[in-house]
């Protein structure tokens, strides 16, 4: 089934054509919205409230707003385990290759 492109995804597929790094800034942008959203709904799930969270994790809650900020890139590794810890969920990070990048196949 064809699905016809709406006005957004043909700009912005023009905009990638012009500009090849501006796909490296939708996608760091992407990454930062799928963290700030699994934050928001696993708290939501977890019947707390952005104080509560934060009183689990020793820290403010307008820390924990700024986490679920969709424009949000600031977070450290240590910070994400805490959270994740104190919603009693997992924390998994995996590293991708965007395609050979010079590296040598073991």
């Amino acid at each position: 089934m064809n699905r016809q492109k709406d006005d957004l995804t043909k700009f912005t597929e023009k905009l990638v054509k012009r500009n090849p790094s501006f796909q490296e800034q939708l996608d760091k942008a992407d990454q930062a919205w799928n963290i700030a959203f699994q934050i928001r709904i696993l708290r939501e799930e977890a019947g707390l409230t952005q104080k509560k969270l934060g009183d689990l994790v020793n820290t403010k809650q307008s820390n924990i707003a700024r986490l679920e900020s969709a424009d949000y890139t600031g977070y450290t590794l240590k910070t994400l385990e805490k959270v994740v810890r104190a919603l009693r969920a997992k924390l998994e990070i995996r590293i991708v290759t965007k395609g050979r990048m010079g590296f040598a196949n073991p």
